[in-house]
């Protein structure tokens, strides 16, 4: 238990939240998902852009994706829905604990987005830039919103 605190810390975005960076994606979503609106926390001082989604993915009536980024271009996408589906990109450290993963980039996925070692996949988004994972994300949403499955979320090559 004692390990606890550092084992948290190993798990986390690294650096100070990167406002340019949340509203260039702010303006990326915008663009290329008209179901969604995004906003800023908080405009002047953000330490996220939350994302509604006017519907979600297969049962889901609504949905969300609260999006986080550093200035060391760490990341989190994070999905959740009113049908209790939760999935998620990421992109920090781990400290090794993710047995299928080898480098920052990883994917939670649904229906709840644990962080069990075993069932954290790689991602297949591994283009740093906050322009290319945003369109990626939205890109796998999209699909996966067509054809009604959380199949596609992780199933393309990079660039999606």
């Amino acid at each position: 238990m004692e390990d606890a605190p550092d084992r948290a810390e190993r798990h986390t975005l690294r650096g100070a939240t990167d406002r340019p960076a949340l509203l260039t994606i702010r303006d990326v979503i915008e663009k290329m998902e008209p179901l969604a609106t995004a906003e800023l926390d908080d405009y002047l001082h953000p330490s996220v852009l939350e994302v509604a989604l006017d519907d979600g993915l297969c049962t889901a009536d609504e949905a969300r994706i609260d999006i986080q980024w550093t200035t060391r271009a760490d990341y989190k996408f994070h999905y959740t829905d009113t049908e209790g589906v939760n999935f998620r990109w990421g992109k920090h450290p781990h400290a090794g604990d993710y047995s299928n993963v080898s480098g920052f980039e990883h994917y939670h996925p649904p229906p709840t987005a644990r962080s069990d070692p075993d069932e954290v996949e790689e991602s297949c988004i591994t283009q740093p830039p906050e322009e290319l994972v945003t369109r990626a994300v939205c890109k796998l949403w999209r699909v996966a919103y067509h054809t009604d499955s959380y199949a596609p979320l992780n199933a393309s090559q990079n660039p999606p």
